[in-house]
């Protein structure tokens, strides 16, 4: 097993100071392309699944537009659903016909893109005016990289942690500020529900969230250096103990949607029906826009750790890494402005203004004009400021180095469509679960 790359988050003196998805939402068709629109000279088409993208990348057009006057720039804004979306660039790229400029790749997804000779625009040399700064979080530029080529840009951290409803807690006779280890939120978790009925946390079954956090604090791995599943490895074992053994004491239940970022479950959490998500950082934007009447309630905390000296406090989970398909007229461009739009210090700002995200541009969070700004939707909404608690486990967020496998799609695939449900929903034996999803991964991957 190979070991992680720690996500650096020092926020020392020496650091920069500021003025400073991507992980899902809704999606829909809001223009369409035929061909490839950047014949035109700074005409730009953008492939997306997910609406604020778009809106996201049009503000930084403006910005970029006003700084560089000789390099003038518009964006075509495509969003499509996000199976579809990637699909029809999986087609596109291999036809060599109709494809964007620029697109999202969700990191499950992006493994499938850099396979044999990736079609997509190598953006180191872009990225380095930035990523030399040493403000750039290297472990989330590692997701969208292969042989030392850097194939996407990524949107966000996504540190994991925990987003609970003191209302309900307080009513329970629960202060969360107790919860530090996996043990107290079980003791927590039986607790509420006793009070209740209802559950403290989700047993996910559509996403892997929760396994991602204890299969790092494990010290764990999907897959080994050498792409090979890994998947009924004592941690794989030992993270699904401990969250059935969560599930058998009635401190999590499944969730409607199968977790805590499904517009049913968003339902679920408004009515209050469970106390806590234990999610990316990112899950900031699904209160604000799916569950504005839980404004007040919800604390954000770090999430529960094996002890509480823990080396590893969190984990970065999901991503968009932002890519440019390669030789075609305005690669450049596109290349030079999607590096000025996710890593300088005013794309950073705007990734934390208008989605809510933490931002993988470290000098954002010294910044505290822009972290504390009381007009800041996010900073309104939450009980606590999100870059306080971010403080305070910055020097434990950690990556999964098999988010960057090739077998990863795969993996992810099987997790959350069967091995999830076997044991939530069908009660089967974990290690029995677990050898049934080695062997069926190594069947398919033919390894």
């Amino acid at each position: 097993m190979y070991k992680k790359r720690f996500l650096a988050l020092a926020l020392g003196a020496a650091m920069l100071t500021t003025s400073l998805v991507g992980c899902g939402g809704d999606s829909q068709n809001n223009s369409s392309s035929s061909g490839d629109a950047s014949q035109t000279d700074g005409a730009l088409e953008f492939w997306t699944f997910t609406e604020i993208h778009g809106d996201f990348y049009e503000a930084m057009a403006e910005k970029w537009n006003s700084e560089n006057p000789d390099k003038q720039i518009s964006i075509n804004v495509n969003v499509m659903p996000y199976d579809d979306m990637h699909n029809k660039l999986q087609i596109a790229l291999n036809s060599g016909t109709g494809t964007p400029d620029f697109v999202d790749i969700e990191q499950g997804k992006f493994a499938n893109f850099t396979q044999g000779t990736p079609a997509l625009m190598d953006l180191t040399e872009v990225a380095e005016p930035y990523t030399s700064t040493g403000n750039i979080i290297q472990s989330r530029l590692d997701l969208y990289s292969k042989d030392g080529a850097l194939y996407g840009l990524p949107t966000h951290v996504g540190a994991t942690v925990a987003f609970y409803n003191t209302e309900l807690l307080e009513a329970a006779g629960i202060d969360y500020t107790t919860i530090k280890t996996w043990d107290d939120f079980k003791e927590a978790g039986s607790k509420y529900y006793e009070a209740t009925g209802k559950y403290l946390g989700t047993a996910d079954t559509s996403a892997l969230w929760t396994e991602n956090l204890l299969m790092a604090e494990l010290g764990g791995e999907y897959a080994d250096e050498n792409d090979n599943v890994t998947v009924n490895s004592p941690e794989m074992v030992e993270t699904m103990t401990i969250l059935k053994d969560l599930f058998d004491s009635n401190a999590i239940s499944t969730v409607p949607g199968g977790n805590p970022d499904k517009e049913e479950a968003y339902g679920a959490f408004n009515n209050g029906d469970f106390a806590c998500a234990i999610m990316p950082m990112w899950q900031m934007s699904r209160y604000t826009s799916y569950m504005p009447e839980l404004k007040g309630k919800i604390a954000i905390a770090p999430a529960p750790v094996l002890e509480e000296n823990s080396e590893v406090k969190s984990v970065g989970g999901g991503g968009t890494g932002t890519a440019v398909v390669a030789g075609k007229p305005n690669s450049e461009l596109a290349a030079e402005f999607i590096a000025y739009a996710k890593l300088s210090e005013e794309g950073a700002a705007e990734i934390w203004n208008m989605l809510g995200f933490d931002p993988c541009n470290k000098a954002v969070w010294s910044d505290e004009p822009i972290t504390n700004n009381p007009d800041n939707q996010y900073v309104q909404y939450f009980k606590n400021n999100p870059f306080d608690v971010l403080k305070t486990i910055e020097d434990g967020i950690v990556g999964l180095d098999s988010h960057a496998s090739s077998s990863y799609p795969s993996i992810n695939n099987m997790f959350t469509t069967v091995t999830l449900n076997d044991i939530f929903e069908n009660g089967t034996d974990v290690k029995t679960a677990l050898d049934q999803t080695q062997e069926d991964l190594k069947n398919e991957l033919g390894q």
